[in-house]
């Protein structure tokens, strides 16, 4: 924090649960008052918290995923993108040129062990930035996703065979290392340097073209 209020810049950190109704309701009039009438310019979604259990019992793992378990997963990771873009807008926050980006994950479209609840959720977010793109097109503001390349953090770190994946991840990447989290802030700052919305409900590959082989 103080790193970041030494470049000049306002701060304002809140721990807190971020797919909670509760919480929405009382950070959007936080958020109006700290970005005064500009609105909010940017909104990265970035929630990962979910089950990382099989759908069946496995060999030395009977645990399975229980309803709950999947309708969190898929309520915090994917749902909670729409009902925050939704306060915002109806708040009056999210101005013409406003971008919206939802990070998700190559996981959207492969099958991993455990990662089935987590996987559904990023689809079910791809989704909801193409419904979210359309509808706020008229207001002038885009919503795409960002699809990172596989990067080291606490939630990777979860998935079992992770350190297996991050190998994998390194040596196939024509840039021969992993995504790290500057990759991204750099396409989220890229991106938002314009005020056009003619880009959006797109999921969109920040990985160094590790998808590619």
């Amino acid at each position: 924090m103080a790193e970041l209020r030494a470049t000049g810049v306002q701060v304002s950190f809140h721990n807190c649960n971020a797919a909670s109704k509760q919480t929405r309701a009382e950070l959007v009039p936080v958020l109006a008052e700290l970005a005064g009438p500009e609105g909010v310019r940017v909104l990265l979604h970035s929630l990962a918290f979910g089950s990382l259990l099989p759908f069946l019992p496995q060999e030395g793992q009977e645990d399975v995923i229980t309803p709950r378990q999947m309708d969190m997963t898929v309520d915090v990771m994917g749902h909670s993108l729409v009902y925050w873009v939704r306060d915002l807008y109806v708040a009056g926050l999210l101005p013409r040129g406003a971008k919206v980006f939802a990070l998700t994950s190559r996981g959207d479209g492969r099958v991993m062990p455990s990662y089935g609840a987590v996987s559904a959720a990023k689809s079910a977010l791809a989704s909801h930035v193409r419904q979210l793109a359309v509808e706020l097109a008229p207001s002038g503001v885009s919503v795409n996703a960002l699809r990172a390349g596989l990067t080291l953090t606490p939630a990777l770190l979860r998935i079992p065979g992770s350190e297996g994946l991050a190998q994998y991840a390194t040596d196939s990447n024509p840039h021969g290392r992993l995504t790290v989290p500057e990759d991204v802030a750099e396409a989220v700052v890229m991106l938002s340097a314009t005020d056009s919305s003619w880009m959006t409900g797109n999921v969109i590959d920040v990985d160094g073209g590790e998808g590619l082989v």
